[in-house]
């Protein structure tokens, strides 16, 4: 295993270099890092439908799509974020409390009753402190997770504007109140880096053949270009997100909240997106693109999604509950 360091706080190249870690090296890494004010959307999200545009805007925050499915996460330097990719041959490949045990023996090393619930979160309390999300390429996992040291937490609430139809009932008081910071719960006084090197040092030691990685100027280059042509743009991280004139938010069982946007001309479907906190083995596109040129009907929308297995791009996906949010 690869334990790799970088010191930028620039989530346009950090996020960058998470894609071409995943897709350049052979190895299994690790890596701990940190971003400044920003908020990273997952993949299938509507940008627009997740932030405070106008806090964003006035606070200069930096706002970045990722690779992976998941919720909108804010990121401020009293956040410390981990990122394994991994070669797999199992075919549960979506499997968040493999890759977050090692931050709950962490903290459960230095007295921390720190716990995993719900799909993907890690709490303290009742409280959450991790969000975590994960990406399949070809036959590699890239996992990633926030975790909230010492962040500003008035600063994500503020920047953060979830989709009403699944946090109604929240305001920005209760939003407050869901999250908390490790450093609350500490029973030594130390700061986020100090806490960084407590989960690298646990991590080389579970893993004997890890060293230590530092990018090289190819290694750079290369993520520099990355960042400039795709992360830090405005195509991928607003545009991907497309105009429509159909929308229905339908919260389902297993796989979390799914946004069906539709773009339909005399009865039609002409373009389809998904949007959600979702997660998949196999990219969502492939259905959109076969639901375009479909009539906007039950039975013709039923036959396309029929040819699909579609636990595969919707985990644990109740079919029942998704074909109604079409219509």
């Amino acid at each position: 295993m690869l334990i790799i360091r970088r010191n930028t706080t620039d989530p346009f190249f950090n996020i960058a270099a998470e894609e071409y870690i995943l897709k350049h090296f052979d190895e299994d890494t690790f890596a701990l890092w940190r971003n400044d004010k920003s908020i990273i959307v997952g993949k299938h999200q509507n940008t627009l439908a997740e932030i405070n545009q106008e806090y964003v805007h006035m606070n200069n925050i930096k706002v970045v799509r990722r690779l992976s499915g998941g919720g909108a996460v804010f990121h401020d330097l009293g956040n410390l974020n981990f990122t394994f990719t991994q070669s797999s041959v199992s075919e549960n490949l979506i499997n968040f409390r493999k890759y977050t045990q090692p931050i709950l023996d962490v903290l459960q090393l230095m007295g921390v009753d720190a716990r995993f619930e719900g799909r993907n979160d890690l709490t303290i309390d009742g409280r959450k402190f991790s969000g975590n999300a994960m990406h399949i390429w070809k036959n590699k996992v890239l996992h990633h997770g926030t975790l909230l040291f010492s962040s500003e937490i008035p600063d994500l609430s503020a920047a953060l504007n979830a989709d009403p139809s699944k946090f109604a009932d929240k305001s920005v008081k209760s939003v407050r109140s869901r999250v908390t910071n490790i450093q609350e719960h500490l029973k030594e006084e130390m700061g986020v880096m100090e806490f960084a090197d407590r989960i690298e040092t646990f991590i080389v030691k579970q893993n004997p053949d890890a060293r230590l990685y530092e990018l090289t100027g190819e290694d750079i280059q290369e993520i520099q270009k990355l960042r400039d042509e795709k992360y830090a743009t405005w195509e991928w991280n607003f545009g991907y997100s497309p105009r429509y004139n159909f929308r229905k938010v339908t919260r389902t069982t297993g796989s979390g909240t799914i946004e069906i946007n539709l773009d339909v001309h005399d009865g039609v479907i002409q373009q389809v997106k998904f949007f959600g906190d979702y997660f998949g083995i196999l990219d969502s596109e492939e259905i959109e693109k076969a639901l375009a040129g479909i009539r906007h009907q039950y039975d013709s929308v039923a036959d396309v999604l029929d040819s699909f297995d579609l636990s595969k791009y919707f985990a644990n996906l109740n079919r029942e509950e998704f074909i109604p949010g079409f219509f």
